[in-house]
């Protein structure tokens, strides 16, 4: 485990180790605000060793939500309860982003805005997304650096943009999503850079300011060109995921050993000189340092074995068995189940 346990730094953030622990929406909140349970997750995950949590997808306006649930810093008044998850993450020598975020059509409102008209149809609803108005991509724009102020405010060491996973940056990325014919359509980069932009403005420049980004936005060749642009113009990490889940074209080469997620990761890395964060697919301490040594990434993202065991990353320098994710079709983390299975064989297997 060598490359795995050495420190990293991203500007003036130190990571003791090369393992992420990525934002997972879990879905409870004080009506957007920070409630007890949301501080007591973080702080049992920062105890638990990784060199770098990024919090879950934090809206950036109330009417953006992906649930009724969803944390929010939309207004200044949840920045002491943000506040309270940064501390208890920083009393454990851990340093913590956090991922702002607009779900645009795939969200709940009952009026979604979206780059240009889209119907977009999950197994709850069909809805038409309004086309955003120059002044609506201000506005949303606006409410973006307004969020990192508040970030900032907070304590947090960074931010990561959610610009994957079909959310509204991934909307304008995807070109089967977005239509417009303006420069934020023949451009669509355009939308991130400026809010890039806005951000530097108002924050200092060791505010680390990154982006989770669809390595697949639809196919690989635009993740790349994404990745590639937004490198030169100063993005600090670029966190690769998948893209617009129902659009994307996914090919990789055969017989490849990781993940489809990591596969794009690796093709970025080598196009670009920020940091780069891999995904997906990785359950043991094994595979991680195989991954970070096999694609020259940067860092892990240890998402599904934070849920099953907090103390990965403890367990994992140890030695010890760090448990594993069984990919439930029901997850209790989302509100699906009342058990989880893996957590439970874990915890069984760790009393024998």
């Amino acid at each position: 485990m060598k490359k795995l346990f050495n420190e990293f730094t991203i500007k003036n953030v130190k990571m003791k180790n090369r393992i992420c622990i990525p934002p997972m929406v879990i879905g409870f909140s004080n009506y957007g605000s920070v409630a007890p349970e949301n501080v007591e997750r973080y702080k049992k995950l920062a105890q638990g060793g990784a060199g770098l949590i990024i919090q879950e997808a934090t809206c950036v306006n109330s009417d953006g939500k992906l649930s009724e649930h969803q944390l929010g810093i939309w207004a200044d008044d949840q920045i002491e309860g943000l506040k309270s998850i940064v501390d208890v993450v920083h009393e454990e020598n851990c340093p913590i982003f956090i991922q702002i975020h607009h779900a645009g059509v795939v969200g709940i409102s009952e009026n979604p805005i979206c780059p240009s008209s889209y119907e977009y149809k999950n197994h709850v609803r069909t809805v038409v997304g309004r086309e955003m108005t120059i002044e609506d991509i201000k506005s949303i724009q606006n409410d973006y650096v307004e969020a990192a102020r508040r970030a900032y405010e907070a304590g947090y060491d960074g931010i990561e943009l959610h610009g994957c996973h079909g959310y509204l940056i991934s909307q304008f990325l995807d070109k089967k999503v977005n239509k417009r014919t303006d420069e934020y359509g023949t451009n669509p980069e355009k939308f991130v850079i400026e809010i890039l932009e806005g951000i530097r403005k108002i924050t200092p420049k060791e505010f680390v300011v990154g982006i989770r980004l669809g390595g697949f936005e639809p196919t690989i060749e635009d993740g790349l060109h994404y990745a590639k642009i937004l490198d030169k113009n100063g993005i600090d990490f670029l966190d690769i995921s998948y893209g617009f889940g129902s659009e994307q074209e996914i090919h990789v080469d055969e017989g490849y050993k990781f993940s489809n997620a990591v596969y794009a990761a690796e093709k970025i890395k080598k196009e670009v000189s920020a940091p780069v964060f891999a995904v997906n697919g990785i359950y043991s301490a094994e595979t991680a340092e195989n991954i970070l040594n096999e694609t020259n990434v940067d860092m892990v993202d240890i998402a599904k074995g934070a849920l099953i065991n907090p103390n990965w990353a403890n367990d994992a320098k140890e030695g010890k068995d760090t448990g594993k994710c069984l990919s439930c079709a029901k997850c209790m983390w989302f509100g699906q189940s009342k058990v989880c299975a893996g957590k439970v064989i874990f915890e069984r297997n760790k009393a024998v």
